[in-house]
């Protein structure tokens, strides 16, 4: 469903691969007039966008009811121009998971920071990204 979500649909962004528990997905941006900046390359916000939301749906998805998950913060570092198609990859661990729910379950919330590259066609950086997303217990679904 994420492909037809406006944003993603008219800006050249797709998710091309994911496991079916949802710990791991593959975004493709094919660069096109909607995505291209004046240079001709990938627009920043592109690039910032198909890295977006993944972390918070893996732990949202993965957590389940019981816990809220929100992105808090993000950073950006452009390393070399975005030309032709860009990917991404996110995957948490089962492990990861589990360990997040223990610490969230002992503290009651906490902050995570996740790194994501987005390469070329060739496997090279083109940017590299940190999100920090914040978990905390569902207080209305604890009870």
């Amino acid at each position: 469903m994420v492909n037809y979500y406006p944003p993603y649909f008219f800006s050249g962004i797709k998710v091309i691969s994911y496991n079916e528990d949802f710990t791991y997905f593959k975004v493709r941006l094919k660069l096109n007039r909607f995505n291209k900046n004046l240079l001709g390359t990938a627009f920043g916000g592109s690039l910032y966008s198909m890295c977006d939301p993944f972390f918070m749906f893996i732990l949202t998805i993965n957590l389940g009811s019981g816990y809220i998950v929100w992105d808090k913060a993000a950073s950006i570092n452009f390393v070399k121009p975005g030309k032709g198609t860009v990917f991404a990859e996110f995957q948490l661990s089962h492990e990861e998971i589990s360990r997040i729910k223990s610490e969230v379950d002992q503290i009651g919330k906490n902050i995570y920071t996740f790194p994501c590259k987005v390469v070329d066609g060739e496997g090279k950086l083109v940017a590299e990204l940190s999100k920090d997303i914040y978990v905390r217990k569902n207080a209305k679904k604890s009870s």
